[in-house]
């Protein structure tokens, strides 16, 4: 199955980020960490969505170095993108962003 980027409009989302940063692992027996094509670190965020009909979902949106984001701010994901993925009869929806930053008005991290 070929993976085609869905672009995801956030104007309308309450995004916050309720875990902080982390390098993914891709094995978690061998402690391998995720990287980019240009070998930076893969770091995941796990973050509440809320709709504009108050509907929340939990989420990870992957993004190459470490966003300068903590647990309770909003967040802007700059180029948020949805890759379907199937596995074994299993599927679901990889989010990935080019930048997690927070929203006009949040404090960056010191």
């Amino acid at each position: 199955m070929r993976t085609v980027p869905i672009p995801v409009d956030t104007s309308k989302l309450t995004i916050t980020c309720v875990k902080a940063p982390r390098p993914r692992v891709l094995n978690r027996d061998t402690g391998e960490i995720k990287t980019d094509k240009n070998g930076n670190t893969v770091y995941e965020v796990t973050v509440s969505v809320e709709d504009e009909f108050g509907r929340i979902e939990l989420v990870k949106i992957g993004t190459s170095g470490e966003p300068p984001v903590t647990a309770g701010q909003q967040l802007n994901p700059v180029g948020l993108l949805g890759y379907v993925w199937e596995i074994a009869g299993r599927w679901g929806i990889a989010y990935r962003a080019s930048a997690l930053l927070p929203a006009a008005g949040e404090d960056l991290r010191v």
